[in-house]
């Protein structure tokens, strides 16, 4: 047990490092975390990675808040409507059952890594740190993206942070700092609506969350010194392999290698288009 207990909590820093060198992906590794080396089940996991998501987020926010790269208008807005979604969605999630939560957690692994692996487009031209998005923009999206990240525990950063940069014309550092702030608010909602069905281990959950923040400190002092471009892809890929594997884990047997297939075959797609968007305006310099 002691031995379990002591790579739980190193993975959980590699949770915290994700939140910090990415500004995401922090549920995308708690819920299998908890799920496959914790051993708990699926809507304890979920419930606790909200916890432990929302807490790091919070912790992180704090240095971007320190240096202006949190935008608090947007932010509250973006979070509170995230907070109904997610409320209500966490309520709902609490009385389905463990493997559909799981299958629907690993569709939303496999459309986050699509994202990843597509890369970001660059935010507006005439983005500032003074933008705001228009309120009922930010109250739909805050729904929406509320909703996926209460009833399967997922979808924070690699979801409000697109948000933010492509639909609000925010810079990209004013997004992560902003985006850490909405995680926080909606995840706090969704974990209230789990509370309603489910009992956390507490003493197993502070300690991963300890972890994690401890993680998302190391990942801040190395955001910048890896290539963002190839740390994504590369953690682009690890997502949707995870994804696959928990759609064949949580799947009828039969469903095993139509699984695996769609996951690899939209992975090479979504690499290839990306490729090949980034090649198009070569191709238009060299006909010119």
């Amino acid at each position: 047990m002691t031995a379990t207990l002591a790579v739980i909590l190193v993975l959980a820093v590699v949770v915290g490092i994700s939140l910090g060198m990415l500004g995401g992906g922090g549920s995308i590794l708690t819920v299998p975390l908890l799920v496959y080396v914790a051993g708990l089940d699926a809507k304890v996991a979920i419930a606790s990675s909200l916890f432990v998501v929302g807490v790091t987020s919070l912790a992180g926010m704090v240095s971007h808040a320190r240096q202006g790269r949190v935008k608090w208008r947007t932010g509250l807005i973006f979070g509170l409507a995230g907070m109904v979604g997610a409320y209500s969605a966490g309520l709902v999630g609490g009385h389905l059952p463990g493997n559909v939560l799981l299958i629907a957690f690993a569709i939303m692994m496999v459309a986050t890594s699509l994202a990843m692996l597509r890369g970001r487009r660059k935010a507006p031209a005439h983005a500032s740190a003074d933008s705001e998005l228009p309120v009922k923009r930010i109250v739909l999206d805050g729904l929406v993206v509320g909703v996926a990240t209460g009833l399967v525990g997922a979808g924070g950063g690699f979801l409000v942070v697109p948000a933010l940069v492509l639909l609000g014309g925010l810079p990209m550092s004013v997004a992560v700092g902003t985006s850490l702030l909405v995680i926080a608010m909606k995840s706090f909602a969704g974990l209230a609506g789990y509370l309603s069905a489910v009992q956390l281990p507490w003493g197993l959950v502070l300690g991963v969350t300890a972890a994690a923040i401890v993680g998302s400190v190391i990942g801040g002092r190395l955001a910048g010194k890896v290539p963002e471009t190839q740390l994504r892809k590369a953690f682009g890929w690890f997502v949707l392999v995870m994804g696959g594997f928990v759609l064949v884990q949580q799947g009828p047997s039969w469903a095993a290698p139509v699984a695996l297939a769609t996951v690899a075959t939209a992975g090479l797609a979504a690499s290839v288009c990306w490729n090949f968007v980034r090649a198009c305006p070569l191709r238009r310099a060299v006909a010119g």
